[in-house]
């Protein structure tokens, strides 16, 4: 199993990447996106990709960017 990359699921159907770094490995990953942040929390279930087999990452929330 890879630890320095996770499988992004659920979240906006136009999410250019599914699977992306962690950066550092934690429990939350933040993906900025269209002017805001797209939430992911970490799962316990892994799911075998082109990369191999990753964590899943499911997405929780967005929020925008302030400017």
């Amino acid at each position: 199993m890879s630890s320095a990359k996770a499988f992004l699921e659920g979240g906006p159907a136009d999410l250019p990447e599914r699977v992306v770094p962690i950066t550092p490995p934690g429990v939350e990953l933040k993906v900025q996106f269209k002017g805001g942040y797209e939430h992911f929390k970490a799962t316990p279930r892994h799911q075998d990709t082109a990369e191999g087999r990753l964590r899943v990452f499911e997405w929780w929330e967005r929020t925008e960017i302030a400017e």
